[in-house]
């Protein structure tokens, strides 16, 4: 499950709760529904003017004070990893400096032993940066999941209390809903939702606000080592 679908539950799990606290029920239907007479007056149409509100509920959530905080602490949890795919990258790229410098003199055999532990590091670089994202992304949904369960109620209180017929959430493709156009009137309330879920839920915005980032460090250039018995390159 992608976070966004995570966070799409979330607030469904959320929607229900406050819907299901606002039901009354109805009067009980009579045993025998009336004869209808040929004089019977049709039914009429209200006319109700729709008035269509837009939420960005991904962004809201993340933006959310409980939210920047939760994912500063998750950023810190996993810093020690982040650190230790940087060094084995620098690492990389320092022996691959190494060999592509190294002189003609070299023998195949310790040069295809060094190509060899580069490959090696390059694969481990490759299935330790895989891990540490994967759960880094899993607790992410998690966490933000969280926060979008709570904000749900907030979020239908929000639009009920200022009259709103519709609303749309605007996340992106991967929420199965993207806002392409609208009509002049129709109110992003994105912002207002936060400022009302950080009221409610008392927690103060965090020192240093900070948007989720990947584990993974971003991959530098590294030209692969020549394959045993080539040449080095001139210098």
């Amino acid at each position: 499950m992608n976070r966004t679908v995570a966070l799409v539950t979330a607030l469904a799990a959320g929607i229900t709760s406050a819907a299901g606290v606002a039901q009354t029920a109805g009067p009980a239907a009579p045993a025998t529904a009336p004869a209808t007479t040929a004089h019977t007056a049709p039914a009429t149409l209200q006319v109700v003017t729709a008035k269509i509100a837009v939420i960005e509920y991904e962004q809201a959530t993340a933006a959310t004070n409980e939210g920047q905080r939760a994912l500063q602490a998750l950023q810190k949890k996993y810093e020690p990893q982040k650190t230790q795919l940087q060094t084995l990258q620098s690492e990389i790229e320092s022996l691959t400096k190494q060999l592509q410098s190294a002189p003609a003199t070299m023998s195949d055999e310790e040069r295809a032993s060094r190509a060899r532990t580069i490959d090696l590091k390059q694969k481990q670089l490759q299935r330790d940066g895989d891990d540490a994202t994967a759960a880094f992304n899993a607790e992410m949904q998690e966490t933000l999941g969280a926060v979008a369960k709570k904000l749900g109620p907030v979020v239908i209180k929000y639009v009920t209390d200022n009259g709103y017929t519709m609303l749309l959430d605007n996340t992106g493709a991967q929420g199965g809903l993207s806002v392409l156009w609208t009509q002049p009137g129709t109110t992003d309330i994105s912002q207002a939702v936060v400022d009302a879920y950080n009221a409610s839920s008392g927690v103060g915005a965090p020192a240093v606000p900070s948007a989720p980032s990947a584990v993974r460090p971003k991959p530098a250039a590294v030209t692969p080592a020549k394959p045993a018995g080539t040449a080095a390159p001139k210098q």
